[in-house]
């Protein structure tokens, strides 16, 4: 009887290489990969995972997503321009002693008392987005805080006022509580030249406060929204009266565009 007539094992030449090791997988050939398209891949790989994980970073500390917005228009020069980018965090986040009733805002009222100076000036810089609305947030300073039905033509700067009476401006008295804002350019206040015409700023409108300004970074995100391809100086919201305008910025993930 031949030697060979018993059971034969399973011929796994096809599983292994020429010198007998095992066939590398898929992905063990994309780790290893020195050149070609397969290095192309596990580069891209990393590179999207670096952007994920740093985005997450940075929702876990601001506590909102998109983390980050590109300012597009001047109307808070010298201390904001357009093609900024700015880091924002949920207004509940970092909020100083001096922030009014537990919203996270310093109105600049407050903020004289208490010397707290964001992006130049006194008072917190918000990014709100008005409800009804339709356009993109705005980033503007918030000045102070009214009551519902509150008289506040005494409390506002004369310079920022364009009415002899509270019964001659808009949004006086106060239809509802909230943060009257100004951007540090314009001249008159949002709620008086019609950047907001639903009147103060109410906290639920509040996307977040304004943190850190890096220079020239928006840029790349307004080009990518066609912003940048506008050949006017400045972006005037068709709300705007006169002389004022309102900084608009661009999530840096938004479909809001």
């Amino acid at each position: 009887m031949s030697a060979d007539d018993g059971p034969r094992p399973p011929d796994d030449r096809g599983a292994r290489g020429s010198d007998g090791d095992d066939e590398p997988s898929g992905l063990q050939r994309i780790t290893k990969a020195t050149g070609g398209p397969l290095l192309v891949v596990r580069e891209a790989a990393i590179s999207i995972g670096c952007v994920a994980a740093i985005g997450l970073l940075l929702f876990a500390i601001s506590g909102v997503w998109p983390p980050m917005v590109a300012v597009e228009s001047g109307s808070m020069e010298p201390h904001m321009h357009k093609g900024d980018l700015v880091v924002i965090t949920d207004s509940g986040r970092f909020a100083p002693d001096a922030a009014h009733d537990g919203t996270g805002v310093v109105t600049r009222e407050a903020a004289r008392a208490a010397d707290y100076q964001k992006f130049g000036g006194y008072g917190s810089v918000i990014v709100y987005d008005e409800p009804g609305d339709g356009g993109p947030p705005v980033i503007h300073r918030a000045h102070f805080w009214v009551d519902r039905g509150e008289n506040w033509y005494d409390r506002a700067d004369p310079d920022h006022i364009s009415a002899s009476s509270c019964g001659e401006m808009p949004n006086c008295p106060a239809p509802h509580a909230g943060f009257v804002t100004k951007g540090d350019a314009n001249g008159q206040y949002d709620q008086v030249n019609g950047i907001s015409r639903s009147g103060p700023i109410k906290p639920g409108w509040i996307v977040g406060v304004a943190r850190v300004r890096i220079p020239y970074l928006g840029w790349v995100r307004l080009g990518v929204s066609g912003v940048v391809l506008d050949t006017t100086p400045e972006i005037v919201t068709e709300r705007s009266v006169e002389t004022a305008e309102s900084v608009r910025v661009s999530h840096s993930v938004s479909a809001r565009n």
